[in-house]
């Protein structure tokens, strides 16, 4: 379980989550997620494949991107106030990469609030941007 941040009492526009710094991103990390997923697919865990297709090295699952942004989310507010959620893959995450998660308050409305997510690496490239709205209360 995700352990809750404490929220200010106030929201406003502008407002940022508290980063989620994740791990390097490591070959089991991969392993797992692809058993846990389902999603098998070479290129995220045969490092031949990934060779064969002019790349370095394997890559993470995007879909695991997602889920550590999902994390952010249900740490900041519980899980049933998420009212949507979608991401836009922008680019690979390499093995060993250190994911950061972001997100910031760009509107509120009737007590939902809109934010701005991105899934960033250390030297500064963006992998996943994306948006959720949750209820404040």
């Amino acid at each position: 379980m995700t352990p809750r941040t404490e929220r200010p009492a106030v929201i406003e526009i502008g407002a940022t989550l508290p980063p989620l710094e994740i791990e390097p991103i490591s070959r089991t990390t991969l392993a797992l997620f692809a058993g846990a997923s389902g999603d098998h697919n070479p290129m995220h865990i045969d490092l031949d494949v990934a060779r064969s297709a002019g790349l370095d090295d394997v890559f993470a699952h995007g879909m695991l991107s997602m889920a550590y942004l999902g994390r952010l989310l249900t740490g900041w507010v519980p899980q049933d106030r998420i009212r949507s959620y979608r991401v836009r893959f922008v680019a690979i995450t390499p093995v060993n990469a250190r994911p950061t998660c972001t997100g910031r308050v760009t509107s509120i409305a009737d007590g939902v609030a809109a934010l701005e997510l991105a899934v960033t690496l250390d030297d500064g490239t963006t992998t996943l941007t994306g948006d959720a709205t949750v209820a404040l209360d």
